[in-house]
C-alpha cells in the first residue's frame, strides 16, 4: 500500500448529473471517493502532517481569494486522459500558484508536468480514451448545456484510509460575480 497523502481540490458537484456516470466507469479516482473536481495541489502533505499551522497558512490563501464563476463546457485531451476545461482558467491557476509557493515541496501535479493545466477529469484509459467516450460526454453536455458552476471554497481530502475523505473545508473570501450558472 502506498503512503497517505491528501490532496487540495474545488469540488465541482454541479457536474455530477454530466460526468458522474463516466467517471465512475473511467476514473479510477471516482472509484475511490474522489467527487467530480479541479486539483489545486496533488500529492499533498500526508494527512497526519497536517496541523493547525498547516490548516491557518492554506486558511489565510483561501480568506483572500474572491469566489469566482466558471463553466465547463470544452472537451480536451492529455494523453491518456478525456477532461473538460473550466473558463476561465486563470482563477484556478493563480489560486495554485498562491498554494504552491506557500508549499513548494509540493509543486501542483508532483512537479511532473511543467505547467499548470485546470481539468475535471472524467476519463483516464490507456492508451488513450476512445472517440465513443468523448462522444458520450459530449451527448451529455447537449443534453444539460454547459456546466456553470462558482467557487466558494476548496478542500482538503485526504487517502489515509484507502478511500478519499473530505478532511477540511476552506471558504474563500468574497461573493462571486456570477456569469451564467445554472
Amino acid at each position: 500500500m502506498t503512503a497517505a497523502v491528501s490532496a487540495l481540490i474545488v469540488r465541482v458537484s454541479e457536474a455530477e448529473a454530466c460526468v458522474g456516470a463516466l467517471r465512475a466507469r473511467f476514473d479510477p479516482s471516482a472509484r475511490l471517493g474522489v467527487p467530480a473536481h479541479v486539483t489545486l495541489l496533488h500529492p499533498f502533505i500526508a494527512p497526519g502532517a497536517i496541523d493547525a499551522a498547516v490548516l491557518a497558512q492554506i486558511g489565510a490563501i483561501a480568506a483572500a481569494t474572491e469566489a469566482f464563476a466558471f463553466r465547463l463546457a470544452e472537451i480536451r485531451r492529455f494523453p491518456g486522459t478525456l477532461y473538460l476545461a473550466p473558463e476561465p482558467a486563470e482563477p484556478f491557476i493563480e489560486l495554485t500558484r498562491r498554494l504552491a509557493a506557500r508549499f513548494p515541496g509540493y509543486p501542483p501535479y508532483g512537479g511532473r508536468h511543467p505547467s499548470i493545466v485546470p481539468h475535471l477529469t472524467v476519463a483516464q484509459t490507456e492508451p488513450a480514451p476512445s472517440p465513443r467516450l468523448e462522444e458520450e460526454l459530449r451527448a451529455a453536455l447537449d443534453r444539460l448545456g454547459p456546466i456553470g458552476a462558482c467557487c466558494r471554497a476548496f478542500e482538503l481530502i485526504e487517502n489515509g484510509s484507502g478511500r478519499w475523505q473530505p478532511m477540511h473545508r476552506f471558504e474563500l473570501g468574497s461573493a462571486p460575480h456570477e456569469i451564467g450558472t445554472r
